[in-house]
């Protein structure tokens, strides 16, 4: 079973011998893993899948895994906790270390994962060392490319826009009015749109609307709308469930979407009440929340909070151009669902396994004995989407064959029956140093450094810091280099993004 310490998850992308060493979480406690794994040798009882196809030509390597060497966590696509930490850099200030979320930094960069064909998973494990006794292993699960416009499932969209006074800050309400607008050309004539305000009481201003020749309806309610005082999210998210039930449209993906700086002030303010009122909405009906964070100050926890729980995601949104993607690009291309309930387990092989730790994912976690119990939580993920977990994995001296199995299991989102999938990384296959690994490897290694920087890793935050972690000026010129390499403006942000946490002092 994993032990529940902070993860601290470390890489870089230049020298060809750097040290990974991250703090704990998904691994085995370090005073207990000889004699465990010493057991394991003598008993053949490792980690194997107990479902599909392991690979393993040995009978005894199909037992029930040993748990010390499982790691289980639900998919996680949230992209919002690198995003606020850009924009509080980008106005001076140091980002609170409560709100960095490493596998966030990580999953906010493209990956060049192999597609699956259809719906579900491709499930893609490799590796790289990263000092004498420690290589970071990345599992990287893909779902089919996004399709066209015209070939998804019309999309009914319930807009929960939250006009409290805090929203009338520029960068607010002013940007979700100017993407919602640009949005509404953007979206099909069969998709459908309803808008949902919220202050100190919650109004629905506009009914599930078929678009067609109504454009100039939504457009004249999104135009209306201004801020005004309070702000009682809990009751916009339950009109907004309200509004979107009403609104159901079979055949079609219904979804809601909160837009907010999530400071709850008026009303409910806890995320497992709100979302407990709408419980029926959810579970009948698989309406799914997708919650978009704006405003310098922002309520990141409780918006990360109703996202997990709400089946859905959350990003963050500070300038236009951020909020043309995310509402004109990612939005009306991820609409459609691929996988519910999404989960993946890791199996360690303790006989080349000493001890593994994986990245982020803190509140992700699952017990290793509710991953095939389907009615536990997982994540949700559409199509086009990656989903990246690191693991830091300290190997035996000397260590050959089998290192790790990693599964994924989700539920399809029509029938609700299960699948699964994995993939395996043997110790031939791991790449000798940080530098020889794929450039996409190198740039998640470096986002998931400059994450644990952040979060206190090197200086004197609530994390204790961990022993040769690159400086600040290495992560920038690495992520300089990797934005050259691969051509990609996101990378190049990277690297301005890790200068402006340098101007604020060296974590």
């Amino acid at each position: 079973m994993e032990t529940t310490h902070r993860i601290r998850g470390l890489l870089a992308g230049t020298a060809a011998a750097l040290l990974l060493l991250t703090g704990c979480g998904a691994g085995s406690s370090d005073s207990a893993t000889d004699k465990r794994a010493d057991s394991a040798e003598r008993s053949g009882d490792f980690p194997a899948p107990a479902e599909g196809d392991t690979g393993y030509e040995d009978e005894d390597q199909r037992r029930e895994p040993a748990k010390d060497h499982l790691s289980t966590f639900a998919l996680d696509v949230d992209t919002a906790s690198y995003g606020y930490a850009r924009r509080a850099l980008a106005d001076g200030n140091t980002p609170d270390p409560s709100t960095i979320r490493p596998e966030e930094f990580v999953n906010s960069f493209r990956q060049d994962y192999e597609r699956p064909d259809g719906n579900g998973f491709s499930v893609t494990v490799d590796g790289a060392r990263t000092g004498e006794d420690w290589s970071l292993l990345r599992v990287g699960l893909a779902t089919r490319t996004a399709p066209r416009t015209g070939e998804r499932p019309p999309a009914a969209l319930t807009f929960v826009i939250d006009i409290s006074g805090s929203m009338a800050e520029p960068g607010r309400l002013d940007l979700a009015k100017e993407s919602l607008g640009t949005m509404t050309d953007r979206l099909r004539d069969d998709d459908s749109v309803a808008l949902v305000t919220f202050s100190g009481e919650a109004e629905t201003v506009l009914p599930m609307t078929r678009l067609g020749d109504r454009r100039g309806r939504v457009h004249d309610a999104i135009d209306g709308l201004e801020p005004t005082d309070s702000t009682n999210l809990g009751a916009g998210v339950e009109t907004g469930y309200a509004t979107a039930v009403e609104g159901l449209r079979e055949g079609a993906t219904n979804r809601v979407v909160l837009v907010s700086d999530a400071l709850a002030n008026t009303g409910d303010t806890d995320a497992d009440t709100i979302l407990e009122r709408v419980e029926g909405a959810r579970r009948d009906h698989g309406i799914t929340l997708f919650g978009v964070g704006v405003g310098s100050d922002y309520g990141d926890a409780l918006m990360e909070r109703l996202a997990d729980k709400g089946d859905g995601h959350t990003t963050y949104v500070s300038n236009d151009g951020d909020a043309e993607k995310v509402f004109c690009e990612e939005l009306p291309r991820h609409i459609d669902l691929t996988a519910r309930d999404a989960k993946a387990q890791v199996a360690f092989d303790p006989r080349t396994v000493e001890e593994f730790r994986l990245v982020g994912y803190d509140n992700r976690r699952v017990a290793d004995d509710d991953f095939r119990d389907d009615s536990v939580d997982g994540g949700e993920v559409g199509p086009g989407h990656t989903v990246t977990a690191l693991y830091a994995v300290r190997t035996r001296p000397g260590a050959e064959g089998h290192l790790a199995t990693a599964t994924v299991r989700w539920l399809d989102p029509a029938t609700r029956t299960p699948h699964e999938t994995s993939g395996q990384l043997e110790t031939d296959a791991v790449h000798e140093d940080l530098t020889s690994a794929p450039a996409r490897f190198q740039v998640a290694a470096t986002a998931a450094y400059f994450a644990d920087a952040l979060r206190g890793g090197g200086g004197d935050g609530d994390f204790a810091p961990l022993p040769d972690a690159p400086s600040l000026t290495e992560l920038g010129k690495t992520a300089r280099t990797l934005a050259r390499r691969t051509e990609d403006p996101e990378v190049g942000r990277l690297a301005d993004t890790i200068g402006l946490a340098r101007r604020d002092g060296d974590f």
